[in-house]
């Protein structure tokens, strides 16, 4: 609340895109941590093998995860626009040691969006392969699980350098 007792509504947005962004990155590193082991794990001991998880968890984390990524980049945008500073962010406009936090969050922004059309053009498309709720050859299967793998692992990397880019605007580089 502000001192006039109304909503402080970027203040909402930025607690918003948190939220939504830890949903999004503990689930990207729920994937590959979890997720990814266990399925090969469960592929050398038979039954019930990765079929169990295959059809019952991962298409439930699929959606939050695909989901909590459009949300984080959606609230994160709209944040940047509430303080003003969107173009700047996207642009690295006219970059000082003035502006260096607002060049951070740019580039925490940039590798947002480069995680988020990750998940929904190159994840999420060939996870549909992969769980068998779209139609491809034992070819495509193999090949989609390589990409869905090489894309979920960049993401993994660029999150670290997304987050202290995300932090650093308020709080500054911890070096």
């Amino acid at each position: 609340m502000r001192g006039d007792g109304a909503a402080n509504i970027t203040e909402l947005t930025v607690w918003f895109h948190v939220v939504v962004g830890i949903a999004w990155v503990g689930l990207l590193y729920y994937f590959n941590a979890v997720q990814m082991p266990a399925v090969a794990q469960a592929l050398s001991d038979g039954d019930p093998g990765p079929a169990a998880i295959n059809k019952y968890v991962a298409p439930r984390a699929l959606f939050w995860f695909r989901w909590a990524a459009l949300l984080t980049w959606l609230s994160g945008a709209a944040a940047l626009g509430k303080m003003g500073i969107m173009g700047q962010a996207f642009t690295f406009e006219g970059f000082t040691f003035a502006t260096a936090s607002i060049n951070a969050i740019g580039m925490g922004a940039w590798l947002g969006t480069i995680m988020l059309l990750n998940v929904w053009g190159l994840i999420w498309p060939n996870q549909k392969k992969i769980l068998g709720m779209k139609q491809a050859t034992p070819e495509e299967i193999a090949k989609a699980k390589k990409i869905a793998t090489m894309a979920s692992r960049i993401n993994t990397a660029l999150s670290i350098p997304m987050l202290l880019g995300m932090t650093a605007y308020g709080h500054g580089f911890p070096f």
